[in-house]
């Protein structure tokens, strides 16, 4: 199954983000993609560093852009995970949506590990699942800050995902390749101690501390993304059927660990 990572330079401007998403999509489906990932708040900036605050969206016009996407999915037939912030009764959530063809857009998981300036605009979610499937492959999703947590994504290795995605903005001003390689640290481990290929994908204005790429199962860089650039990344996923001997051994203690807790 072919997946594709798109990243572009997002603002506050809700329109020409929304079109970077739709070229994005067009894009990834020309290219055979089925799945398509952006980054953490794509649509509509990120409280705290592009908008001023949560409430100064235009709600409207989110529901607007929600409605493209949505038709533009059934159009390509392509499956897209997006970040945006999402008002619910009244509270905010930072989000990962999901696009499915000929589906309405819904909410598939909400960031629960807030910090910073996520405190002043977000409430923590209250979805702790974050899973879904597309033609038999099994999908979990977390945002940012939670790639420093084992925790988060030992529940999606509970459930069983063959591949986990994660939204990124992560950006710094100066540079910072030790950031940056600190997070793809994390990112390996990640996939290494949950024997699990994890994708990310990362905003790139101003200076990217987090990769657009796809770590496998044994932790090795599969695909990565030039730093700063917008443009897309293109991944075949694939079920293996012999892990290496060390993801043997770590698959066999895992399951082991996970039935004593």
């Amino acid at each position: 199954m072919r997946i594709a990572a798109f990243q572009y330079p997002v603002t506050a401007d809700l329109s020409r983000n929304r079109q970077y998403l739709l070229d994005g999509m067009r894009q990834a489906a020309e290219q055979g993609a089925r799945l398509l990932l952006l980054p953490e708040c794509s649509l509509t900036g990120y409280p705290g560093q592009d908008l001023e605050s949560a409430d100064k969206m235009d709600f409207k016009a989110v529901e607007a852009a929600l409605s493209e996407v949505a038709a533009y999915s059934a159009t390509l037939g392509l499956w897209v995970v997006f970040g945006m912030v999402e008002r619910q009764n009244g509270h905010y959530y930072n989000s990962a949506m999901l696009a499915i063809p000929n589906e309405p857009v819904r909410t598939l998981y909400r960031k629960r590990a807030l910090w910073g300036w996520d405190t002043d605009h977000f409430e923590p979610g209250d979805r702790a699942d974050g899973v879904f499937t597309v033609e038999g492959f099994r999908f979990g999703v977390r945002i940012c800050f939670e790639v420093r947590f084992p925790e988060y994504f030992r529940e999606l290795y509970r459930q069983n995902t063959d591949c986990n995605l994660v939204l990124f903005c992560d950006r710094s001003e100066p540079d910072s390749q030790e950031r940056y390689e600190l997070i793809s640290a994390h990112l390996r481990t990640r996939a290494v101690e949950n024997i699990t290929p994890t994708i990310s994908v990362n905003n790139c204005s101003k200076y990217q501390t987090a990769p657009t790429a796809v770590f496998d199962e044994d932790g090795t860089i599969r695909a990565e993304k030039s730093r700063h650039e917008p443009g897309l990344l293109l991944y075949d996923l694939v079920k293996k059927q012999e892990l290496s001997f060390g993801a043997q051994g770590r698959k066999l203690i895992s399951n082991r660990l996970a039935k004593q807790e």
